[in-house]
């Protein structure tokens, strides 16, 4: 499954919400005709990544049990409700009910200061 699989997926050029808002891990609703879609956005050393916030253990939100998904070495994203850890750079489960999956990446681009829903591969 691909995040343009999801009934809400947004459409490219979507505003998602201001860069300077993403300080580690961020989970936002964007709003679409079709409803609410589940974004999870993380700071990494190579830039902002954003994943549908969908773990693909049980599809629930990685945030379901409390907002602390990102290691405090920003290095993995830890889904709180069955632990399974995911690459925050790649989305490729690392550990737990994560091994042999990995979460939906969701391309974005900065535009003027604000994040949106790029094309192609994640930005």
């Amino acid at each position: 499954m691909t995040w343009t699989d999801y009934s809400s997926a947004p459409e490219v050029g979507t505003p998602i919400c201001a860069r300077a808002a993403v300080r580690g891990a961020l989970a936002v609703a964007v709003e679409t005709a079709s409803g609410a879609f589940p974004l999870l956005l993380v700071e990494t050393a190579a830039g902002v990544r954003a994943y549908v916030n969908a773990c693909p253990h049980q599809y629930l939100p990685l945030d379901h049990r409390g907002p602390q998904v990102l290691s405090i070495d920003g290095r993995r994203l830890t889904c709180s409700n069955h632990e399974a850890q995911f690459d925050a750079e790649s989305g490729e489960g690392v550990a737990g009910h994560g091994l042999g999956c990995h979460l939906d990446a969701v391309p974005v681009h900065e535009a003027d200061g604000m994040l949106r829903i790029g094309a192609g591969p994640q930005a």
